[in-house]
């Protein structure tokens, strides 16, 4: 591995705990039966991509939601049960954080939409009194504020380009296999954090901790 400068995080499932089944629960609570058919964490359908992408706003994605769900249902609902999955951000990953960016200069970039974005910023706020990431990531990149996603070329070449970052210098972190393909095939050095996996323990074994 050449020598690393910068590390690229994902979000979902390497700093923040995921719980897809929990949001594939809620929605079958709903009434939405099919679920599994309308999404999966590799595959998404339109709706999920458009709205990752900002290309739908909040209001017309619970619409195209509602179309699934038998009676009526509140926005409140809705999100809850699309936030499900977010649950807690642990401490000791703040703390590596902290720690790599003595070291490093850090980055995230997540495929997000602003429901999710509204409900980790708020969970922050609440457990650690900061209302973003900017103690931790020099900058962040939500999909659904720049307009592309994850595992896109043009996603990564966006990021290293406006840092003025080399590929092969530049290491990137995430949980499903298809953006780390992605991020491979841009030139970008790769961790595959299998589910299961620690962070800190991935990074001392490649010697960045």
């Amino acid at each position: 591995m050449q020598k690393i400068k910068n590390i690229i995080f994902d979000l979902g499932g390497v700093i923040i705990n995921l719980d897809m089944a929990a949001t594939r629960n809620a929605f079958i609570g709903l009434g939405i039966k099919n679920f599994d058919s309308i999404y999966s964490q590799a595959v998404q359908s339109g709706i999920f991509d458009q709205f990752d992408k900002g290309q739908i706003t909040p209001h017309e994605f619970r619409n195209e939601l509602r179309k699934h769900i038998p009676g009526t249902v509140t926005d409140a609902q809705i999100d809850a049960a699309w936030n499900a999955m977010l649950m807690d951000i642990p401490k000791e990953k703040l703390e590596l954080l902290s720690r790599l960016k003595k070291k490093y200069r850090l980055f995230l970039l997540s495929n997000t939409n602003v429901i999710h974005v509204k409900n980790f910023s708020a969970e922050l706020q609440r457990v650690y009194g900061t209302p973003d990431f900017s103690a931790y990531f020099e900058q962040w990149y939500y999909s659904c504020n720049i307009g592309m996603r994850k595992p896109d070329a043009e996603i990564f070449h966006h990021v290293l380009r406006e840092n003025n970052l080399v590929a092969a210098e530049t290491l990137f972190i995430d949980d499903s296999i298809q953006h780390i393909r992605g991020a491979g095939q841009s030139g970008i050095q790769t961790l595959f954090l299998e589910k299961g996996s620690a962070l800190a323990e991935e990074l001392t074994r490649l010697g960045l901790d």
